[in-house]
């Protein structure tokens, strides 16, 4: 397993450093002058600010030297700006930010708590809730339960995020009161603050994607339940409880895994949608601004920082096979 964990690190550094070219080299294929665009066009944006802008920032160095400087900031740090005025950044240093004229690990430490309690109450709720209403539709197959849920699961699958989460504001904070308003409170701070400014994005982003894994969850264990080992557990006379959840439920949850792991991944840098709707800065709405405002830094920390959320969300899923269940062999 040793090798296998080892293989998989290299392999991931690979897929790391191949997404940070390819988003460097995009950012300047872009014909617009980051100089420009911090600069603005009033009176005061001469050619001389310009100039400035560009030194301060790096910006008028060979594009191989740059990002050669942004690499060995992330491992050792450096410094930033004019010779004669330079800024030390210690690592793992991200950069400055165009637009904030700050850290970029300052800014991605702010943001990310906001993103992370997003993600994790979320995916948390659609895996137990989705897999629940899966599981009970499986073993109650063609009643009215198992009816009423695949439907439930359709208008949740129909159902866009900025649409369920807008008629969720409205009934909940804004009519009936019944909820705070959305915020993120840090949890260290005040739980209940936390969980409860966070709890319209959580059941927002569970609801619609629930859907996916009460499908899959009721197809799994349909087949699972027809599996000759689960039949011999039965003939053994083992209580139902045990058959379902000891034998069938841990065979029928590997894809269920896999698909969690995959979404945690994607999730931390994409839910852009839900911290707009709600008012959340998080990491996403950051990530919108930086490419609009073409601040490199911030772009290029969020998006490796979400690569790097995939490669290990994938790796600890396949870790977690081996786990859930026996019959497979890391290699």
């Amino acid at each position: 397993m040793v090798r296998y964990v080892v293989k998989r690190i290299l392999l991931g550094a690979l897929t790391l450093f191949v997404i940070s070219v390819a988003t460097f080299l995009l950012f300047f294929a872009v014909p617009n002058n980051p100089a420009e665009v911090i600069c603005g066009n009033g009176k005061s944006c001469s050619q001389a600010r310009i100039q400035m802008l560009e030194e301060r920032f790096g910006l008028n160095d060979p594009i191989p030297v740059q990002y050669a400087n942004y690499m060995k900031g992330i491992f050792v740090g450096r410094d930033i700006g004019a010779a004669n005025d330079p800024r030390h950044c210690a690592a793992p240093c991200l950069g400055y930010s165009f637009r904030y004229d700050d850290e970029v690990t300052d800014i991605i430490g702010q943001a990310l708590p906001v993103t992370l309690s997003i993600v994790i109450g979320a995916i948390t709720f659609q895996v137990v809730f989705g897999v629940s209403i899966g599981m009970i539709s499986a073993l109650r197959r063609g009643t009215v339960f198992d009816r009423l849920a695949v439907g439930i699961s359709l208008i949740g699958a129909s159902t866009q995020v900025y649409f369920l989460g807008y008629i969720l504001l409205i009934l909940f904070v804004y009519e009936t009161g019944f909820l705070p308003p959305p915020g993120y409170t840090p949890i260290t701070e005040n739980p209940l603050a936390w969980a409860g400014g966070l709890l319209l994005p959580w059941i927002t982003l569970g609801f619609i994607f629930s859907a996916v894994y009460a499908r899959l969850s009721r197809a799994q264990m349909i087949e699972t339940l027809s599996e000759d080992f689960v039949r011999t557990a039965r003939a053994k006379g083992l209580p139902k409880r045990q058959v379902y959840t000891r034998h069938a439920l841990r065979a029928a949850i590997t894809p269920i895994v896999t698909i969690a792991g995959l979404d945690l991944g994607a999730y931390l840098g994409g839910t852009v949608i839900t911290e707009t709707v709600f008012g959340m800065k998080g990491l996403g709405l950051f990530s919108i601004r930086a490419v609009e405002d073409l601040d490199m830094p911030i772009v290029m920390a969020t998006v490796l920082l979400a690569a790097l959320f995939v490669v290990v969300a994938n790796l600890v899923v396949d870790l977690l096979y081996t786990v859930i269940d026996p019959r497979v062999k890391l290699g």
